[in-house]
């Protein structure tokens, strides 16, 4: 099953008609005669509305009701009321998926979708950074957005960080609670994964062609069932779910507000303006001035983690030694 946000379907202007009379019931005939579809055609819309999550009141000699709101991150529901300019002003909506990520890089291409967002409700083919699985049941929130920056290459890798900061703004402003940033790109919980970035880029010429952000948010799941898959793989610590904090802050809320906290500062590194990025992430890192373990592509390295410098990399001092990571397998000690 897939939507988007914005062809004009039969479905959406009956559900969009019911929410602008939601205090009223209306009947098969009236929206019938005011979409101009067939009631058989309204009774079918009406069917799949409800198979979204959304609840609809119906009454003999009376009609149809909408009373609750689907809980699903319906493309519609995201676009509708966003505040930001570019970010997601268009959608698209799986119910089930590989990977949001790869149909992502294969609209990529197109200026036409920059800023355009992929959500999936489950991804049966979700990975993480170096290609590890990324188990995206339902309840998560799995997305991919497709950008095409206007920043140099040097700061490619300073992007996940950067966006793991506005996701912890997005979090703090919509649930109340300040998740702690684990280096690169990590957000935690109590010392548990909460959320995590992937990003893929294609260049030539030096220049960035197109940048794909994909992100994971354990919004709404099971963590005893995910830890029985991931346990014994490598550099796992614990799964957080976001609902185990008591929040009552919904998918399409924290969404809307992600991509509003990205979009601005995506604007600042596109002014190359990164001072107060790494400033703030800084701020709520739980990797800052602890002694770490990375494993490396040149093996594994010990020491303190003292900063991040202006491309992202962390900076370990080994005593009088200095070195510089830009990736690998982080373990606090």
């Amino acid at each position: 099953m897939i939507y988007n946000s914005f062809d004009d379907t039969g479905l959406l202007r009956v559900l969009t008609f019911l929410k602008t009379h939601n205090t009223e019931y209306l009947s098969g005939q009236d929206l019938s005669d005011v979409l101009r579809i067939s009631r058989v055609a309204v009774w079918k819309h009406i069917k799949k509305i409800q198979a979204l999550g959304y609840t609809i009141e119906s009454k003999q000699k009376e009609g149809y009701k909408l009373t609750t709101n689907s809980n699903l991150l319906l493309p519609w529901e995201i676009v509708s009321g966003i505040k930001t300019k570019i970010l997601g002003q268009q959608a698209y909506y799986f119910d089930s998926i590989d990977s949001t990520q790869n149909q992502a890089l294969k609209m990529a291409d197109d200026s036409k979708n920059d800023g355009v967002i992929i959500i999936a409700e489950e991804q049966t083919g979700g990975r993480g950074r170096s290609d590890r699985r990324w188990i995206s049941p339902k309840g998560g929130i799995w997305l991919s957005i497709i950008l095409h920056p206007k920043f140099d290459i040097s700061i490619t890798t300073l992007f996940p960080i950067a966006s793991s900061l506005a996701l912890s703004y997005a979090i703090e402003k919509t649930c109340g609670m300040s998740p702690s940033l684990k280096w690169p790109n990590d957000l935690t919980v109590n010392g548990k994964k909460l959320a995590g970035m992937l990003v893929d880029v294609s260049m030539q010429s030096n220049r960035i062609e197109s940048l794909v952000l994909g992100v994971g948010i354990n919004f709404n799941v099971n963590v005893k069932e995910i830890g029985k898959k991931l346990k014994n793989t490598s550099n796992y610590y614990g799964i957080a779910s976001l609902t185990e904090q008591k929040n009552k802050v919904t998918a399409v809320e924290l969404v809307q507000s992600f991509l509003l906290e990205l979009e601005k500062i995506y604007e600042l590194l596109n002014m190359n303006q990164t001072k107060k990025i790494i400033s703030e992430w800084t701020k709520r890192s739980s990797t800052i001035g602890k002694k770490v373990e990375i494993d490396t592509v040149n093996g594994k390295i010990k020491g303190e983690a003292i900063k991040i410098d202006e491309y992202g990399r962390l900076l370990i001092r080994n005593k009088e030694k200095i070195s510089k990571i830009i990736a690998g397998d982080i373990v606090h000690l």
